[in-house]
């Protein structure tokens, strides 16, 4: 491509977010020079700093941008006191207290800055995206674009409201006893409860695949809750005049491909969709015969629009 590879080093770093200590890893381009782009990168719903984010932060950073992956609250070696819960508040704050810290860095030009989201960390960029327009330019890999109206559809009003019940029930037994439900984050066992079950998950957090001293295969049962309620989409909707990529697999039995084409619709503003003949989920999280073309482009995504 004629680019430049720089070398990089992680550093980390600690920032607030609202009171909550985040942890993140800072890479800058070795001889970069003057002030750079930078990236603030968000990644799957149980992933932590040094996995998908991290490996994607990595990527982009040799190819010259200053790059933040960091641990959300709640999760790796982040502060907050419900640990192991998904909190998407909690999550777009995490991203804004991001994009402040990387936008003053001396190595950042604070005018240029982008996002970068995977899977679930794909829908909290595209809203953190929509609502901050310090975010230049936005790229969402194999995103997971969660919408209330389509959840309740695909599960059926009755079925939707009965959970809804089942997690009220929960929350009030918390509320009770202190004791906080948990199940895991991943399982192949057929019958146990896992916030991500089945196989396919399991394949990359269950095995050294994705091996980290801070990850922890746990969730809150209520983490459920908030996936089912929690809104992503709705940030295609106000994202306009930011310029915004998607690339997703055409195979992709967590994060819908009819979804992400339906999101990607929404978006009024400048945009573009690159499609991968992907076979499962989890190949755009290390496999590099995907994860490769699509650092590629938005690589040049970035360059192109944060110039």
């Amino acid at each position: 491509m004629g680019h430049n590879v720089w070398s990089v080093e992680p550093t980390t770093v600690r920032f607030d977010a609202s009171g909550v200590e985040l942890v993140g890893h800072l890479r800058i381009p070795d001889g970069a020079g003057a002030a750079a782009a930078g990236i603030v990168l968000t990644g799957p719903f149980t992933g932590v700093k040094d996995q998908v984010a991290g490996d994607y932060a990595d990527r982009l950073a040799t190819a010259g941008f200053v790059t933040l992956a960091f641990d959300h609250r709640n999760f790796g070696e982040s502060g907050g006191d419900r640990r192991q819960h998904e909190d998407p508040g909690g999550k777009l704050e995490d991203l804004r207290a991001a994009t402040s810290f990387l936008s003053a860095h001396d190595a950042v030009d604070g005018g240029r800055v982008g996002c970068v989201g995977i899977c679930m960390g794909g829908g909290y960029a595209l809203k953190h995206a929509a609502f901050d327009p310090r975010i230049r330019a936005l790229a969402v890999v194999a995103a997971a674009f969660n919408d209330p109206k389509a959840m309740r559809s695909g599960i059926g009003a009755e079925g939707y409201r009965s959970m809804m019940h089942e997690f009220a029930l929960v929350a009030a037994g918390e509320q009770a006893t202190g004791d906080v439900d948990m199940i895991r984050a991943v399982s192949d066992v057929e019958g146990e409860d896992a916030a991500m079950p089945g196989a396919e998950p399991f394949e990359y957090y269950g095995t050294e695949r994705s091996a980290s001293a801070v990850w922890r295969n746990d969730m809150t049962r209520l983490s459920v809750r908030e996936l089912l309620t929690f809104d992503a989409a709705i940030g295609a909707d106000f994202l306009a005049p930011t310029p915004a990529l998607f690339v997703h697999g055409r195979t992709d039995g967590f994060c819908s491909p009819e979804a992400a084409s339906d999101t990607f619709d929404r978006v009024t503003g400048p945009k573009e969709f690159l499609w991968l003949d992907t076979t499962n989920h989890i190949e755009l999280y290390d496999n590099p015969t995907f994860v490769d073309p699509a650092v590629d482009r938005v690589a040049d995504w970035m360059r192109s629009n944060l110039a």
